[in-house]
């Protein structure tokens, strides 16, 4: 493993231009274009595909076609994880999914960010911070969910959220920035 994909896995700065990380990026593209491109009657074919292209797959996990990440070695998802339809996943950082996760149509989850400083960003570096969704987790379509962000057991993100805190367990989040609505247990 060269330098700069050591400095990705350990949350440093990198150069992703580097020609590791681009073929990894090239290998991800490919094993995503050959999933997309499979028909729903295929599901031990997407159970294969789906375990070369994420690093880890719980049992009974569902992800709809098309699907977009950077790596894929860098996703995990626990058991009876679903993911509809247009998820993208850049995942320069670990994303880790919970058992019985559920996520809307376009759902992004970002852990790929850049430099504040433009100078620094011009210098084309970035880096990655992880998120973590915690168990029985439901994200609504078209929800964002920014670096360093963690997701608590039972939570819900309400469609169209973008969420750049943390996320309590057991609570309703929803808006830009997101902000908690609810206790789950409120009525």
């Amino acid at each position: 493993m060269g330098r700069e994909k050591e400095r990705m896995l350990a949350g440093e700065a990198y150069d992703p231009t580097d020609p590791e990380l681009v073929a990894d990026r090239r290998r991800a593209s490919d094993r995503c274009r050959r999933y997309n491109a499979t028909a729903p009657t295929e599901t031990d074919r997407r159970e294969r595909l789906l375990r070369e292209l994420f690093g880890e797959v719980g049992g009974d996990a569902v992800v709809e076609p098309p699907v977009r990440c950077d790596y894929g070695y860098n996703v995990g998802v626990g058991d009876a994880f679903f993911a509809n339809y247009g998820c993208v996943f850049l995942d320069a950082a670990p994303v880790a999914f919970g058992e019985n996760c559920l996520l809307g149509p376009g759902v992004h989850v970002y852990t790929s960010t850049h430099p504040i400083d433009p100078d620094e960003r011009a210098a084309g570096r970035e880096f990655g911070d992880p998120v973590t969704v915690g168990d029985d987790v439901w994200i609504g379509g078209r929800a964002v969910i920014t670096p360093r962000v963690e997701v608590g057991d039972g939570a819900v993100v309400a469609a169209g959220a973008v969420v750049v805190d943390d996320v309590p367990a057991r609570t309703v989040v929803g808006g830009n920035p997101a902000e908690v609505i609810r206790r789950i247990d409120e009525k």
